[in-house]
């Protein structure tokens, strides 16, 4: 399975609102086998710069490529962008992630 993360933030706080319905689009793309789109709590102690999260399960990459290529996701990029600032993303296989101490 793919995991796929994505932070985002968004200077104008009265700006949050139109990026997570810009974002909701993403829902409607059936490639994804879950995906979540959230306020972040700002619990961290250490940065509390991230305002929005995007999280994805994908059954494989071939999965999360035709995500990137549906035509929805091209509208929320063209819906949020204007809004947002900094955007970043991360994907790894949860096959090779690390569950357990090592060394």
């Amino acid at each position: 399975m793919i995991r796929h993360i994505v932070l985002f933030t968004v200077p104008k706080h009265e700006d949050l609102e139109a990026v997570l319905d810009g974002l909701s689009i993403l829902t409607g793309i059936p490639a994804a086998t879950r995906l979540e789109i959230a306020t972040n709590m700002k619990a961290d102690r250490f940065d509390d710069g991230i305002d929005i999260v995007v999280y994805g399960e994908f059954e494989d990459e071939a999965a999360l490529a035709a995500y990137h290529a549906h035509p929805l996701y091209q509208a929320s990029i063209d819906r949020v962008r204007p809004l947002r600032d900094k955007r970043f993303a991360g994907d790894y296989d949860t096959a090779t992630a690390i569950i357990e101490p090592r060394g």
